[in-house]
């Protein structure tokens, strides 16, 4: 795990630099030099080759392959919206650091084999985000946001925990492939503990109805860390929830006392995250109601065990992340947040409008962008599993749904009299703005691309 151990370095390093470079743009260039030698560093695991590491990480295709997206995606992030840092605080080396630390966490999640990993992992991500929640210090929103985060948190880590020890209490290990779960008959002590890990990993991926926290950190959170927190942060708790539930409770005929129970957090998913987004009056409020729906279709790469839902959420994890980051990037040069804000942006901005609209369309499932095959793929591996037919159809109906409060967006840029306030759009961020949208619609057009390291 060469990945984990370079972005844990970095992160200690980046403490210190604050101490030493006084020009904190400086800082933001040292951080994805860091995420360049990381992405490096996790390519090297393929030639060292694959394998179990003392019984706790299980280095494969698919965990090099995440850690790549999610290596990639937070330069990106950087990139884009790095430059927003300085606007919280001073502490710039701190918030790079304690992402940084934030991605040692996610290098865990696609690759642990044994459920004290799987812990360490969750916290790790955790801990350093209810600082970020909280880095306005002046704004009592961003309080209420950390606060609210830690303490949710720390009661989900709580129940996590417990179910932890009602699993090994039932096995007698915490090894994931040596449970034996899916032979014999299941007993109540090992069911409570799934049902215990099924719920403190939906709070994670804030799925209903355990989504309550979300609308409120999200927008309470500067807006900077909110997009971090909402798309590699989300993806990763996403694959964490997937290689439990796929490699421990998926043998014999033990899904069949899970499945059921999942399948209707989707439902209630999908149905809440959707038709709240579509009241909402802010674009940044209405994002974060849109995580919850688009953590509704991500679940369906959890309730169906297939190869193809592997696949789809990889896929998904890809596109959903770059484009999200694309849309808050954009939203960051914006002055007013509410959708009136947007009104007349494609005539101020129009390269800007453009890529916006591509992100908004992967983001509502349009063919031609990632969005659409990351959708097509996980939907297929819940027809391929079968009895989830009524799922898919509600799937597809809210997919129509969220057209709706996506294309508010591209109807106020595009349609609406208005003069929307975008500042601080530099060719730089233009060009990086381009390279997005260009992914999403490659990913769009040629899966397979990404799919095939698989």
């Amino acid at each position: 795990m060469n990945a984990l151990i370079t972005t844990a370095v970095f992160g200690i390093i980046l403490m210190f630099v604050g101490l030493v470079v006084k020009q904190k743009q400086y800082i933001k260039y040292f951080a994805i030099a860091g995420t360049v030698l990381a992405f490096i560093a996790n390519l090297l695991d393929v030639q060292q080759g694959y394998g179990v590491m003392h019984g706790m990480v299980e280095v494969s295709s698919f965990s090099v392959l995440f850690n790549a997206i999610a290596i990639a995606s937070t330069a990106l992030y950087f990139l884009l919206c790095g430059s927003a840092f300085e606007k919280v605080g001073e502490d710039v080396a701190d918030y790079f650091a304690l992402i940084f630390f934030i991605l040692a966490g996610i290098m865990l999640t696609g690759a642990y084999s044994n459920l004290l990993m799987l812990f360490l992992a969750i916290e790790i991500i955790s801990i350093p985000q209810y600082i970020l929640a909280g880095a306005d210090k002046k704004n009592l929103k961003s309080n209420e946001a950390s606060l609210k985060y830690f303490l949710m948190g720390s009661f989900t880590t709580g129940i996590l925990l417990m179910g932890i020890a009602l699993l090994y209490g039932a096995t007698g290990t915490f090894d994931l492939r040596e449970m034996g779960l899916g032979t014999g008959e299941l007993s109540p002590l090992a069911l409570c503990g799934i049902i215990l890990l099924g719920f403190s990993l939906a709070f994670k991926v804030s799925a209903a109805p355990f989504h309550f926290w979300t609308p409120d950190v999200y927008d309470g959170s500067p807006t900077v860390f909110t997009a971090f927190m909402a798309t590699i942060v989300k993806a990763a708790s996403f694959i964490a929830f997937m290689r439990l539930f796929h490699v421990s409770f998926s043998g014999g005929n033990i899904s069949h006392h899970w499945q059921l129970i999942l399948a209707i957090i989707t439902a209630a998913t999908l149905i809440i995250g959707n038709l709240t987004a579509v009241f909402q009056q802010s674009v940044k409020r209405m994002l974060a109601y849109s995580s919850i729906a688009q953590a509704g279709f991500m679940l369906f790469a959890i309730v169906a065990h297939n190869e193809m839902s592997s696949q789809g959420l990889i896929l998904y994890a890809a596109a959903y992340s770059v484009a999200t980051i694309g849309i808050f990037a954009i939203l960051l040069k914006m002055n007013d947040y509410t959708f009136d804000g947007f009104n007349g942006l494609a005539r101020r901005q129009p390269l800007v409008a453009v890529v916006c609209a591509i992100f908004l369309f992967s983001l509502a499932g349009i063919p031609l962008t990632a969005g659409f095959f990351a959708k097509y793929f996980v939907l297929s591996a819940a027809v391929q599993q079968g009895d989830l037919l009524w799922l898919v159809i509600l799937g597809v109906l809210c997919a129509a749904v969220s057209a709706y409060y996506y294309f508010r967006v591209i109807i106020a840029m595009y349609f609406k009299p208005g003069e929307a306030d975008a500042q601080g759009v530099t060719p730089g961020f233009k060009a990086m703005l381009v390279v997005a949208a260009a992914i999403v619609i490659v990913l769009g057009i040629f899966p397979n691309l990404l799919l095939q390291f698989l």
